[in-house]
């Protein structure tokens, strides 16, 4: 699998349920979300932008997508929604990876690029690191409409959390064609 690959079969409506673990307070939290997630064409006003802000040639990205979430954290029942874009630049020299691009809402804070790369199950591995954080997800198709996400969360002032997600699809399935890949390889 690679990249657009990914994208493309993350399309869809999305029901995400997360556990978390606050490993210094022995804590959990869990929050429940509908994601949207739709593809862009990296010549999209949205993609280019994000590219420049980044100093990175809008030709050398191969995909992006736009997520949106609506979702409630059940411990306080706060709700929190969002959009981010991500825009994916692959390495010249080994496709199978590169940078993963993020959009930035604090303008404030300097652009860090995330790096990904493909395991050799096929799950997505992203890593991000700044200077406060650093952060290790892997995500995986179970099935065509089921995904899983894993990441561990570090904090530099002290802090670590880790969580579990599972997503499952509601609408939006990608194309016949892309779907029966993705069973083959899901199930391969």
């Amino acid at each position: 699998m690679n990249i657009e690959e990914f994208f493309q079969l993350s399309a869809g409506k999305w029901f995400s349920h997360r556990t978390s673990q606050h490993l210094a307070l022995n804590e959990s939290e869990h929050s429940k979300s509908d994601i949207i997630i739709e593809t862009l064409a990296v010549d999209h006003p949205e993609a280019i932008k994000l590219c420049q802000q980044y100093e990175i040639n809008p030709s050398s990205a191969s995909c992006a997508i736009k997520i949106n979430w609506n979702g409630t954290m059940e411990k306080e029942q706060t709700k929190h929604s969002g959009s981010t874009v991500l825009v994916s630049v692959p390495d010249a020299d080994n496709p199978s990876e590169g940078k993963l691009l993020r959009e930035i809402v604090d303008a404030e804070k300097t652009p860090v690029a995330g790096h990904y790369k493909f395991d050799s199950d096929g799950a997505l591995i992203l890593t991000i690191e700044d200077e406060n954080i650093w952060l290790e997800e892997r995500l995986w198709f179970a099935s065509p409409n089921l995904r899983m996400r894993v990441n561990v969360l570090k904090s530099f002032g002290g802090f670590s959390i880790t969580s579990f997600t599972s997503e499952i699809r509601m609408g939006g399935f990608p194309p016949a064609a892309k779907a029966s890949e993705a069973a083959n390889s899901v199930s391969s």
